[in-house]
C-alpha cells in the first residue's frame, strides 16, 4: 500500500497555513474597523489613484474583478467608497475613497504596520528580507 503525500511539508499547504496566520492576524488587530485584508488594500489603493474604475483596481490589488464588485459594495455600504458611472462608459464604475473612509485608512495603516511585524515575527531582518525576495520571485513567476 503506498502512503500518503506528505501534505504537511508540501509548499502549497505551508503557503495556505501562512496566509492564514497572516490573515487572523490583519482581523485580529483590526478588529475595530470590521475590514478585510483585500478591502484595505482595495482603500489603500484608491488613496493613490481616486477615481480608478473597479476592473483596473482589481487587478492592481491582485484580487478577481468578478467578486471585487461585491467587496466594494460592502466598503460602500460603510460610506467609504463612493461609485460613480463613467460619464464616457455607463458600463465602468469609477471609485473614490470618501473622507471617513480616507481618515479610517490613514488610522488603519499604522495597524497594519503593526500587523506586517507580527507577521514575520518569528524571522531574524535576514530571515524577513530572504521571505520577502522569495516571495516576489514566486507571485511574479507567472507575469
Amino acid at each position: 500500500m503506498a502512503t500518503s503525500f506528505d501534505f504537511q511539508h508540501a509548499p502549497g499547504h505551508l503557503i495556505r497555513r501562512a496566509h492564514q496566520r497572516s490573515v487572523a492576524i490583519f482581523m485580529e488587530e483590526t478588529a475595530d474597523y470590521g475590514v478585510t485584508p483585500v478591502q484595505f488594500a482595495i482603500l489603500n489603493a484608491l488613496m493613490d489613484t481616486p477615481g480608478e474604475d473597479q476592473v483596473t483596481l482589481a487587478g492592481q490589488v491582485a484580487f478577481d474583478a468578478a467578486t471585487s464588485g461585491s467587496v466594494i459594495g460592502r466598503l460602500e455600504a460603510k460610506g467609504w467608497v463612493r461609485r460613480e458611472p463613467d460619464a464616457q462608459d455607463k458600463r465602468r464604475k469609477l471609485l473614490w475613497v470618501t473622507p471617513e473612509g480616507e481618515q479610517a485608512v490613514v488610522r488603519m495603516k499604522r495597524i497594519v504596520g503593526k500587523v506586517q511585524n507580527r507577521i514575520v515575527g518569528p524571522l531574524d531582518a535576514a530571515e524577513r528580507e530572504q521571505l520577502l525576495a522569495l516571495l516576489h520571485k514566486l507571485v511574479e513567476a507567472d507575469g
